[in-house]
């Protein structure tokens, strides 16, 4: 069994990282230095930057550009068409290089939805669910559920990704969340 997966379309440069367990589907391009974990899918047509990072177990589908600033931490899913912006003010006419890029953080387990677009500077905290099409301008909590342009939290959600009654009781694997001003985190009933 090989390492990982690179289909004979994609083109990956030298100085690129690819972990153990990871494909590379059709028409893909990583460039030198960037960085793509264990156990990954990076589907049809997508982009890895320069100097971007993509941690273990990340399913990136079809039509994604990562670009250079964005860092995608463990069990990340971005959905096909998404959007990663890396530069507020861009002009043609003037380029600002890598000084100009703001950086983007994606924490564990969150998920993008298909169309969404991910306005840089910002952070999504871990296991939040950003909705179809949301333009997130801002930092998202951890557990949120965001939906809407601007994107607006609309609940919170479990680790499981079940949508969260008012109690912060999953219905469906019973971890209990308190809400802080962060966002959620779990309930430890041992502290």
């Amino acid at each position: 069994m090989s390492e990982h997966f690179i289909h004979e379309s994609a083109f990956v440069d030298e100085g690129a990282v690819i972990g153990e367990g990871t494909s590379v589907w059709h028409f893909c391009h990583l460039q030198a230095g960037a960085v793509v974990g264990s156990n990954c899918s990076l589907g049809q047509n997508v982009y890895v930057g320069s100097n971007a990072v993509i941690g273990d177990g990340v399913k990136v589908q079809n039509n994604v550009s990562v670009y250079e600033g964005v860092v995608l931490e463990d069990y990340v899913f971005c959905g096909p068409s998404c959007v990663f912006t890396n530069d507020l003010t861009p002009r043609a006419k003037y380029p600002k290089g890598s000084q100009g890029r703001l950086k983007t953080r994606v924490r564990t387990g969150a998920s993008i939805g298909a169309n969404a677009t991910i306005v840089c500077g910002t952070e999504i905290g871990k296991w939040a669910i950003i909705g179809a099409g949301a333009v997130v301008v801002k930092d998202v909590p951890a557990y949120a559920l965001m939906l809407g342009v601007p994107a607006q939290r609309r609940g919170w959600v479990c680790e499981c990704g079940t949508t969260l009654p008012a109690s912060l009781r999953c219905d469906f694997c019973n971890r209990e969340y308190q809400e802080t001003e962060k966002g959620l985190v779990e309930f430890d009933d041992s502290i």
